[in-house]
């Protein structure tokens, strides 16, 4: 041990040029910045001075540590080191805000001499915004990236010290360049609008994807004089290639999606306002009352003390006021009901209607086939739609549009057609108005799935729907209101949760209109049309829990005041006030259980479907000499679905409790941060479905060729049964990015709800990290599952 603390000790190549440089750049900047500070503090403060010397720290550390000196000899410290300076390194100095500090901090004589000139140069000044075009720092960038991987060129730098200094000055340059219109330093001005960085951002994923799959899949050893070096205990080139690959994949995905999900949440966000905005509605407030005219706002940079005025940087900006006769600004929201044509089609009740009657046909023609047709499952309808092209496509639309298969449910149209003969005039009883019904339902799926097969079984299949379409019409047809899909389907309840991730949500548009409302129509319903079956009472709703989407509220509302409005997905979820229907998120132990099973069941019913996993049940089946295999399932999934959440929120909630001084009650800090987990269960049941769907998504095709044999409605010829579905390469690129997403959505609310449960705002990130625990191990255990062999269900080959 203390020979390899030795040799990490000497191995630091601290090169004195790079070092001084990057002395003399901090040295520079601290100095400017102490001069703008004082000047303009707003712009200047603190943490801008933190953020660029971390920016030099970080590329000291990848020059001069020993992260340098072992770069030659493992991948993946040579991964690593790349990823500080074309990842790390450059957003920390561009948050620095680094031009004028460094400007001001340079001795007045050099920046009138050498660089004012150049500043002044008009040529000068249109090379620098093409060079900062979103456009063009993207192609450096990539060209950068892919370019000096190529093995010629690394293997240059590998033999080269010279060379990899030139590498190195790329990577750090490119960087740069790339990261500068996403920061956007003050007081450069954007080409792109914000929103535009969120596809510039993904792209830029995409092809570290692609580089980092590569290497982390290939079989053989890309770069030659890795396996010509001395190789360290239990480390091959192959497997350290692999880790090299993993370490650009992973983090380097994380580093793409934190802004581009910032991006995303603040262009989402409805009440969002920047800076200029918000001063635009004071200035209307002004000019309403008549004391201003024309605001002019000054950032107050003193010129005699500073080199700022040598560079004509302009320190004024006038801002015009609208005229009296100009509407005031309203907050960007998109609006899916005020759009033309797609509107007036989606708010019909004949469009539903149509929707419903057609999912209702389907329905009775997927259990005639379960009950008649041939009982193997990728020959059967009942074998191939339900279990893989229904459960995609929901989630798929659920995470694009909302709560579309509630919207067209075939069940609740049953169960309107049978409320024709039922009375449907009962109360539904008090103390089953709880998700516990529901909880209790999915659990007993989930195992029953893997128990009896209902995936290889039409029959079963069948059945279930069957006693589905029963069950929904008994409840709903004896019990008024939409009792069914508030307290007992589980499907509901797999969507309502799973919506809370969706980017759209019925909601009000103005509350003011809704507080001078006085018919309540939106609820109490009107002799044209019901109202909301749920009780959703629509200025106290807040995110799509217990919504089906059925869009009776807004076909009901006088005043034209409900939409389908875009909102920042999951936004719900950081805060805990009442809502209409659901109450707060603190006092429902039933809703934080349903969303434990949803979350802990995504992983468990994806894990059960791989290799490994059913090689072990086997083992313990053998083992423990059990007498069927719905037994040892029944203990396994006792295991993960009843006792493992249980433990592990009951745990992250004490530590969160004792280590951040939470006042809150065990029960409440439980419940809380129970919901966050829903982004991350949503993500793994996405990529857990997607696979699936895009892996069959042709199997319907024969059996479909099938049903009209068997019908005698085509005649001649045979099945398809040996067609196959295309392969997707970037199928994995697409799961593990969905998981990305998940993480870093799940992470942002458990962040935002310790910061409103922690008496103080220091004890926020010690609330936080069991759960930041607790979401990485999920999330890594979903990068594992994604990357085992699995049970390909639904298909004949």
């Amino acid at each position: 041990m203390e020979d390899v603390a030795d040799a990490v000790v000497g191995s630091w190549s601290i090169q004195f040029w790079p070092t001084v440089g990057l002395v003399l750049l901090a040295l520079v900047y601290f100095r400017g910045w102490l001069k703008l500070r004082r000047q303009v503090p707003h712009r200047f403060d603190g943490w801008r001075l933190a953020s660029f010397l971390g920016g030099v720290g970080t590329v000291f550390l990848a020059l001069g540590s020993p992260l340098d000196t072992f770069s030659n000899l493992l991948l993946q410290v040579h991964m690593i080191q790349h990823l500080l300076l074309m990842m790390i390194a450059p957003p920390l100095l561009l948050l620095g805000n680094p031009f004028l500090p460094l400007l001001t901090g340079l001795p007045r004589p050099i920046v009138r001499e050498a660089i004012q000139p150049f500043l002044l140069w008009n040529a000068y000044k249109r090379f620098g915004r093409w060079l900062t075009h979103p456009k063009i720092t993207w192609i450096i960038f990539v060209v950068m990236t892919l370019g000096w991987h190529a093995p010629p060129l690394y293997e240059l730098t590998l033999r080269s010290p010279t060379w990899h200094i030139v590498e190195h000055a790329c990577f750090l340059g490119s960087g740069v360049l790339f990261w500068w219109p996403v920061i956007q330093p003050w007081p450069s001005r954007p080409h792109w609008p914000e929103w535009a960085m969120i596809p510039y951002l993904l792209l830029a994923d995409v092809q570290n994807t692609v580089l980092s799959a590569f290497l982390t899949f290939a079989d053989r050893v890309v770069y030659p004089t890795y396996s010509l070096v001395p190789q360290f205990p239990g480390m091959d080139p192959l497997s350290d290639q692999h880790a090299a690959g993993v370490i650009m994949w992973v983090p380097g995905s994380i580093v793409y999606l934190i802004p581009a999900s910032i991006i995303a949440m603040r262009f989402l966000s409805p009440r969002r306002h920047g800076r200029g905005e918000l001063a635009t509605q004071r200035a209307w407030k002004a000019r309403a009352s008549g004391k201003v005219d024309v605001v002019d706002r000054v950032d107050k940079v003193d010129t005699s003390t500073t080199s700022t005025a040598a560079v004509r940087i302009p320190a004024k900006r006038r801002e015009l006021v609208p005229t009296a006769h100009a509407a005031p600004p309203r907050s960007p929201v998109f609006d899916l009901l005020a759009l033309r044509f797609v509107g007036r089609v989606i708010r019909s009740l004949v469009f539903r209607r149509v929707l419903q009657c057609a999912l209702f046909g389907l329905a009775i023609l997927i259990v005639c086939d379960g009950l008649f047709g041939p009982q193997i499952g990728p020959m059967n309808l009942a074998g191939t739609l339900p279990w893989t092209h229904w459960r995609g496509l929901s989630v798929l639309a659920l995470l694009v549009f909302g709560n579309f298969f509630c919207f067209a449910c075939p069940f609740t149209f049953a169960r309107d057609l049978a409320r024709r003969i039922l009375p449907g005039n009962r109360q539904w009883p008090r103390w089953l108005r709880t998700k516990w019904i529901s909880v209790g339902l999915l659990a007993i799926y989930f195992w029953s799935y893997e128990a009896f097969s209902l995936w290889n079984s039409p029959w079963l299949t069948a059945w279930v729907i069957i006693g589905y379409f029963v069950v929904a019409i008994v409840v709903d047809g004896f019990f008024r209101g939409a009792s069914f899909c508030k307290y007992v389907c589980p499907i509901g309840q797999f969507h309502f949760v799973q919506s809370l991730v969706s980017p759209f949500e019925v909601k009000t548009r103005d509350l003011d209109v809704c507080r001078s409302c006085k018919s309540y129509d939106c609820i109490k319903g009107n002799e044209q049309q019901r109202g909301c079956e749920l009780r959703l009472f629509q200025p106290k709703k807040e995110s799509n829990l217990d919504c089906t989407f059925c869009l009776d509220c807004v076909r009901a509302c006088p005043h034209d005041n409900i939409g389908i409005i875009a909102v920042a997905p999951g936004r719900t979820l950081a805060r805990d006030h009442f809502r209409s229907s659901i109450g707060r998120f603190a006092e429902r132990t039933d809703l934080a259980a349903l969303v434990l099973v949803l979350v802990f069941g995504a992983f468990l019913n994806a894990a059960s479907m791989t290799l490994p996993v059913e090689n072990a049940l086997s083992f313990s089946r053998l083992t423990l000499d059990l007498i069927s295999r719905p037994a040892i399932l029944l203990i396994f999934f006792f295991l993960i679905l009843g006792l493992l959440p249980v433990v592990t929120v009951t745990g992250c909630a004490l530590a969160s409790r004792w280590f951040g001084s939470v006042p809150a009650t065990l029960r409440g800090i439980s419940c809380r941060f129970a919901m966050t987990l829903a982004p991350l269960g949503a993500a793994m049941w996405l990529a857990h479905f997607g696979f699936h769907l895009f892996t069959a998504l042709l199997t319907p095709i024969p059996v479909i060729q099938r049903l009209l044999l068997d019908l005698h409605i085509a005649t001649g010829g045979s099945p398809w049964w040996t067609l196959r579905t295309p392969a997707i390469p970037q199928l994995l690129d697409f799961q593990c990015l969905a998981l990305d997403l998940g993480l870093l959505v799940s992470l942002y609310y458990a962040w935002k709800v310790s910061l409103g449960l922690a008496a103080e705002k220091r004890k926020a990130a010690p609330a936080f990290l069991p759960w930041a625990v607790l979401l990485s191990s999920l999330y890594l255990c979903g990068i594992w599952i994604v990357f085992q062999p699995m049970e390909m269900r639904g298909m004949l080959h």
